[in-house]
């Protein structure tokens, strides 16, 4: 498994309309996998692999693989005099995990490490009733420790992230923003796995941009390819942890990849989730069928384009999500990937 490369994807930094170095690394790294790389006026990144095989009837099927490149992060929206950055969150935050954390400050002449509290008074000097108030993430600042000469080198709208490097532990992996590089790690990953095979499909795999704002990018993506299927590739929940009830779990680490059949913005079709079913059992990769009450994502996207595609999601459960400490395990997404793979190499027409 490469983690090398998932280590560098998690690292980049790119939130939603700043994705541009993801969507250059991801360039320098799928050189050779497809026929036709295009980047859309959105920035999201089209590539298409023609089919290898003649269709057995009529053009060859689309199967679009959506896998959005955007982090949840920030954008400066204010520097003080003092050297204070105030930021406006880009993608859902619990300001309950934004206490105390290193980040990156990124603009066009570099990056800048700072750290990121919120305003007000530390435990020494505050009040019992202070103490209790969680703030907004609106309410976080950020110390570049340059004083006044931060106005010099932060403008309004450099992107800010969370520092903080991948690490594996046990069988898993911890890191920032695995929502959602682990898609664009499968997306690259599946190509290379598919090698000389030759499908009869023709498959695009769409990196997408500022997903975590409203499927923006999937959208335009997706209306420029029509697909016949859409697989939305991404994270969910993995809530198989203390204090939350068995039925909002979602999905159990370890026990496949999910096999994601409705959030708030799609339901999937119930002919590809049988046959990805199908294909799971008879290949012997482990799988679980997978709900959210709320959330969406780009395979929603796919499915609405145009005159509609069927569409399911292909996810990884991951633990403390849209945290720096998001976590997945690494059997899961092997399962992900397996599943891709053999879903490219059978698709017909």
């Amino acid at each position: 498994m490469n983690i090398e490369l998932l280590r560098r994807l998690c690292e980049t930094p790119g939130v939603p309309g700043h994705e541009h170095r993801v969507r250059e690394l991801i360039q320098d790294e799928i050189k050779g996998l497809f026929d036709e790389v295009t980047v859309d006026p959105m920035g999201s990144l089209l590539c298409r692999r023609d089919s290898r095989k003649a269709p057995r009837k009529g053009a060859p099927k689309k199967v679009m693989l959506l896998c959005h490149m955007d982090e949840i992060g920030f954008l400066v929206s204010h520097v003080t005099d003092k050297g204070f950055l105030h930021v406006q969150p880009v993608g859902g935050f619990d300001a309950r995990n934004l206490f105390s954390r290193r980040v990156l400050v990124s603009t066009d002449d570099g990056d800048f490490k700072g750290v990121m509290n919120p305003g007000g008074k530390p435990i020494h000097i505050s009040s019992p009733e202070e103490r209790k108030k969680v703030p907004e993430p609106k309410d976080f600042v950020v110390d570049l420790g340059l004083g006044e000469k931060a106005k010099d080198v932060i403008k309004v709208g450099d992107m800010v992230t969370m520092d903080e490097p991948l690490i594996e532990i046990g069988e898993k992996v911890v890191s920032k923003a695995l929502d959602n590089r682990i898609a664009c790690w499968l997306g690259i990953e599946a190509l290379k796995g598919l090698g000389k095979a030759k499908h009869e499909c023709e498959i695009h795999v769409a990196f997408t941009c500022q997903e975590e704002v409203g499927l923006r990018g999937a959208r335009t993506s997706s209306f420029a390819i029509k697909p016949d299927i859409g697989l939305g590739v991404d994270t969910t929940l993995a809530c198989d942890t203390p204090g939350v009830p068995e039925q909002d779990r979602t999905t159990v680490q370890g026990n496949g990849f999910g096999l994601h059949v409705k959030d708030s913005s799609f339901i999937a079709d119930r002919d590809l989730v049988k046959e990805f079913e199908a294909l799971a059992e008879k290949e012997k990769i482990p799988f679980q069928r997978t709900m959210l009450a709320a959330g969406g994502q780009d395979g929603a996207a796919a499915q609405q384009a145009a005159a509609g595609a069927k569409a399911v999601g292909i996810v990884v459960g991951t633990r403390y999500i849209h945290t720096v400490t998001e976590m997945i395990h690494k059997s899961d997404l092997q399962a992900a990937l397996d599943v891709l793979v053999a879903y490219l190499k059978k698709a017909r027409s």
